[in-house]
């Protein structure tokens, strides 16, 4: 006869274990599989620079701007979903948070803001700066004076009418906090003109008025280190591209490379004059005092730190402070090397055929990206017909048009630098990295302005056959005379959509043309297979620098 006692601790222990099973499986399903957190998507890679030029007071000031950046990501937190605390504490598998913190969000930034979380609706086009019931009708029909700003929400009164929050009201104790911090900096600064932007942003910060501080920031000549802080790009707001998102980058100046990059800016007078399109639509004179400089970045905050990252930045986006002082071109080398060696070569490797695989180079990466960031400062600003700025008559199409015309007018400029003998390297170099480069960014998707951007010179150099695969080794040669008339055709389109304000011209061409075919999408499942990373994430910090 059978023990009872021990008939019944089997039955307790078969219980227990069903039920431990049981919890394991509800776990298990409660986390995304793999295949929906593509953390692999990301190559982790450490932000450092060399601090020995750095004088002790500058060095005291990295953490503090540190600090100071740290504010401005949990701004962007807010305006890109909402309440960060609740969606990690309904999602606490690590991987799950690790790429919760990539995208900022439950959406997948690399994967056209996919949802990668059971139970999530689709990403808000106007993300949480508007109300989510709100249609653009709504919008549209509302006598509300500042609607419209950079620098506010739109949200609901209690009767249901919409209202305006200013940033500087929804974030009060946040960016007080930032202002005490950058005063702090400014009075470790023994630059002049560093410790002048640094006040005039604390005091931006508080106010909403950024003009001030971005004609200071602009006149900064000989400052080692800087800062970017603020509510900046307006990527963020896919509804309208109004709303700026906080950001900030804090940055050492690689001194040796913004030696050699100096010249440029005196030739974009005669660049603009040249330009492939009617005299009408470059009648805008760039500023005279565009600067142009090679930097390290040590700390990314924020919009800028969402999803793709950075390498190059042109800013002030004031068109007022553009046409006054012109603009400054940061280009981000440390995070642009990283970006050559870990997925730009490997790319390359896969689809640009052996026999043109040596004109992929650093050095004409740098260039393209560089004069990417440039060629922002060419074409106009303001519309020929009266429909405002070019960012107003485009609204949520600015973005990728504007990315376009960046990078078309990039290679165009270098071609006639190169022709003047002002440019190193053989320009072979520049057109087959900028082809590579294609590749390289497409794979942003086009929830990315500059993903969209790609996609639509893909289709148009394809039309032109600047481009062909070889269908022996599967890989792609460069026809360089097709690609320069490529170059001069979509140059002249671009400039005219922006100069007419024409927004059902841009919104057709987004439509037909910023796709992923299957063509695209073929070479893109190629890279996916050979694990070659989408973009890179970092490991930063004061502790990271060795400053702490």
């Amino acid at each position: 006869m059978k023990n009872p006692f021990l008939t019944i601790l089997a039955l307790a222990l078969f219980i227990q274990c069903s039920d431990k099973n049981q919890e394991k499986a509800e776990v298990e399903e409660t986390v995304p599989s793999a295949t929906k957190l593509k953390l692999d998507d990301y190559k982790l890679v450490q932000l450092t620079t060399d601090l020995s030029q750095l004088s002790d007071n500058e060095k005291k000031m990295i953490p503090i701007l540190i600090e100071a950046a740290k504010i401005m990501d949990e701004l962007f937190w807010y305006e890109a979903y909402g309440d960060k605390d609740a969606l990690f504490a309904d999602n606490n598998d690590q991987a799950t948070q690790d790429f919760i913190r990539i995208n900022y969000g439950p959406w997948d930034r690399l994967n056209d803001n996919q949802p990668f979380l059971d139970g999530i609706v689709a990403k808000p086009e106007g993300a949480n700066y508007y109300p989510t019931d709100m249609t653009k009708e709504e919008f549209e029909a509302a006598d509300l004076e500042g609607k419209t700003s950079l620098y506010n929400f739109i949200r609901r009164d209690e009767s249901g009418a919409l209202i305006t929050v200013a940033f500087k009201d929804q974030f009060a104790e946040e960016v007080t906090k930032t202002a005490e911090l950058l005063r702090q900096a400014a009075e470790l600064a023994e630059n002049e003109g560093l410790k002048t932007y640094l006040t005039l942003r604390a005091d931006a910060i508080l106010t909403d008025e950024y003009q001030p501080s971005d004609m200071a920031w602009m006149d900064m000549k000989t400052n080692g280190i800087d800062i970017i802080i603020g509510p900046i790009e307006t990527y963020e707001d896919k509804l309208y591209n109004y709303k700026a998102a906080h950001e900030a980058y804090v940055l050492i100046k690689d001194k040796s490379w913004s030696k050699r990059l100096s010249k440029y800016k005196d030739f974009l007078p005669e660049l603009q004059e040249g330009l492939p399109v009617a005299d009408e639509y470059k009648a805008e004179t760039p500023g005279a005092n565009a600067d142009l400089n090679a930097y390290d970045v040590v700390y990314y905050a924020g919009d800028c730190n969402a999803g793709s990252k950075t390498i190059a930045i042109n800013l002030p986006n004031d068109e007022e402070v553009q046409l006054a002082k012109g603009s400054r071109r940061l280009q981000l080398k440390n995070t642009m090397q990283a970006k050559f060696e870990h997925i730009l070569m490997p790319i390359a490797d896969v689809l640009v055929h052996e026999d043109q695989r040596k004109h992929i180079t650093f050095d004409a990466f740098f260039g393209n990206t560089m004069f990417h960031e440039v060629a922002h400062g060419l074409g106009i600003k303001n519309t020929l017909n009266g429909k405002g700025t070019v960012r107003n008559a485009l609204k949520e199409h600015y973005s990728a048009l504007e990315e376009g015309k960046a990078d078309i007018l990039g290679l165009y400029m270098i071609t006639q630098l190169h022709a003047k003998g002002e440019i190193e390297g053989a320009l072979e170099d520049y057109y087959v990295t900028f082809m590579a480069g294609i590749f390289r960014s497409v794979r942003f998707g086009a929830a990315s302005a500059h993903g969209k951007a790609n996609m639509i010179r893909f289709n148009f150099f394809n039309e032109y056959e600047a481009f062909t695969k070889d269908e022996e080794t599967q890989r792609y040669r460069v026809d360089f005379v097709k690609m320069k008339e490529a170059m001069d055709a979509l140059s002249e389109k671009i400039l005219t959509l922006q100069g007419n304000g024409d927004y059902d011209g841009v919104a057709k061409l987004v439509a037909v043309q910023g796709i992923i075919g299957e063509t695209l999408q073929a070479e893109l499942d190629r890279l996916a297979e050979q694990n070659i990373p989408v973009d890179i994430m970092f490991e930063q910090g004061a502790e990271v620098l060795g400053l702490e």
